[in-house]
């Protein structure tokens, strides 16, 4: 058996990736799933869809290769983390479409919950971000549904926890999941008892918590074994394994973790503290996080909401017939500002608009808004740790675009470094699998796959960055208190 399958169930689409030994990919295939709007603020997905769409690309993967799940060594899962499911016990029917994690209908319950307990048991400040408030959500208003919990009849889950309950029969989550949902005490690394009552949350609809790389059943005779979400399994894919490494991943949005070893680091700074991955039964690894809502996503709503573009690779071309952007700033706080700010009554703003402003500038300025989120949260990370982050290493598919990742190293003032395999997302789910099934000797084996594709180096003037920071930052200040009481 000389492959790995990797499934990763992201935000707006679903894939499956065959490894090889080498970490090199054999196949791919991908189907995208609905983004379902009930009203502004509001995101879901068709759970059923969803998992419909990784059985077609599971088989289509191991199509393209010419292979059967004989040729697989085991299963690894990656997954969108907070997107909220609940289902039916008996049936396997989810009771509502999941509530995606941009989705912000929760915003009324955070704010009656205690945030320094949370803080304290979960690393997580009450936010519409995390599943926990998602699940309350759903048990005030689904109708009976309360009481079905509470009877057993009905089980919650992230998307890992879906798809390996349909995998599998079995009921679990990982530990990386699991500290999405701020109902997880990040010391004993089980539900915590009090944060379950404090959330309102009957213990028995929730999935028994396991460690992020181990056999939790078979499919069509093939092990899976791995689960973890989507940020944490690219930090593995990186070989961010000791203390200090970090990653940022940039898909629908960005998100920017640090290895921070096997103590949980408290942020003072608006990171949060999230369990990295645990192998086995080794000890876990934390890291602190910075979590951006929107950073591929105002390029996909760029293209397909306001038009100005065809496709996502266009915005490149676009950006560079200017050469700066104008004046002009977007700050694309569309599901509120996540860190380092946590502002959910931010709302996206264009500012420094003239009548000089072309379709090159706002395509410049859709672009820029994901380097300066990460130069905040790179901020934030610097503050927190006490030492400067060196070299950024990055994936997703936004690396493609080679005008972003080198305005990225020009305002961080540090080295881009993008590998070969930008997949690393599928790429740590496959290798947590197959440390689980014994297909790699050792984590540290691994990193011999890690092999440099590109680097960018900062060449902008101080003075410019400098102004440029501070113009963001008089941007994102108009974004904050825009939503009012009475606003749905």
């Amino acid at each position: 058996m000389a492959y790995i399958a990797a499934i990763d169930q992201g935000t707006t689409s679903s894939r499956c990736i065959v490894f090889d030994a080498s970490g090199g990919i054999v196949s791919v295939a991908q189907r995208e799933h609905r983004q379902i709007f009930p009203r502004p603020g509001l995101v879901e997905h068709d759970a059923t869809e969803i998992w419909a769409n990784v059985r077609a690309v599971v088989r289509d993967a191991l199509a393209q290769a010419s292979l059967s799940h004989a040729d697989i060594a085991a299963f690894g899962i990656t997954n969108q983390r907070e997107t909220t499911v609940v289902w039916d016990r008996e049936t396997g029917e989810p009771v509502h479409n999941a509530i995606v994690w941009q989705d912000m209908r929760t915003d009324a319950l955070i704010k009656q919950l205690d945030g320094d307990l949370f803080r304290e048991r979960s690393g997580l400040p009450p936010a519409t971000y995390f599943s926990g408030p998602k699940l309350r959500w759903l048990l005030d208003h689904v109708d009976g549904l309360r009481a079905r919990a509470e009877r057993g009849e009905v089980l919650f889950g992230t998307m890992d926890t879906w798809l390996i309950w349909n995998l599998t029969g079995r009921h679990v989550t990982d530990v990386t999941n699991a500290s999405r949902t701020m109902l997880m005490n990040l010391e004993t690394l089980d539900w915590d008892p009090e944060l379950v009552a404090a959330m309102g949350v009957p213990p028995a609809v929730l999935p028994e918590i396991r460690s992020s790389a181990e056999v939790y059943g078979t499919h069509e005779g093939v092990p899976v074994a791995s689960a973890l979400g989507d940020q944490q399994a690219a930090l593995f894919g990186q070989t961010c394994f000791a203390p200090g490494e970090g990653k940022c991943t940039y898909g629908t949005g960005a998100f920017l973790l640090v290895n921070t070893g096997d103590q949980p680091v408290r942020s003072a700074n608006g990171l949060l503290t999230t369990v990295a991955y645990r192998i086995g039964e080794e000890p876990a690894a934390y890291a602190l996080e910075g979590a951006i809502a929107v950073t591929g996503a105002l390029v996909q709503w760029f293209r397909d909401k306001v038009g100005l573009i065809s496709s996502a690779a266009e915005i490149e071309t676009l950006a560079r017939t200017v050469d700066d952007n104008g004046g002009a700033y977007f700050v694309p706080a569309f599901s509120g500002l996540f860190a380092p700010h946590w502002r959910s009554d931010a709302r996206g703003v264009i500012a420094g608009l003239t009548g000089y402003i072309s379709r090159g500038h706002l395509a410049r300025a859709v672009l820029e808004a994901s380097a300066w989120q990460t130069r905040e949260v790179v901020d934030a990370m610097n503050a927190d740790s006490g030492v400067d982050l060196t070299t950024l290493r990055v994936d997703g598919g936004m690396t493609a675009n080679n005008l972003l990742m080198q305005f990225l190293a020009d305002v961080l003032d540090v080295p881009v470094v993008r590998p070969i395999v930008a997949e690393t997302t599928c790429l740590g789910a496959a290798y947590a699998a197959g440390l689980a099934v014994g297909y790699w000797p050792s984590a540290e084996a691994l990193k011999a796959n890690w092999h440099k594709a590109a680097e960018w180096e900062p060449s902008m003037e101080p003075a410019a960055r400098d102004r440029g920071y501070r113009k963001w930052k008089k941007a994102v200040e108009r974004t904050v208190g825009w939503m009012d009481e009475d606003d749905d």
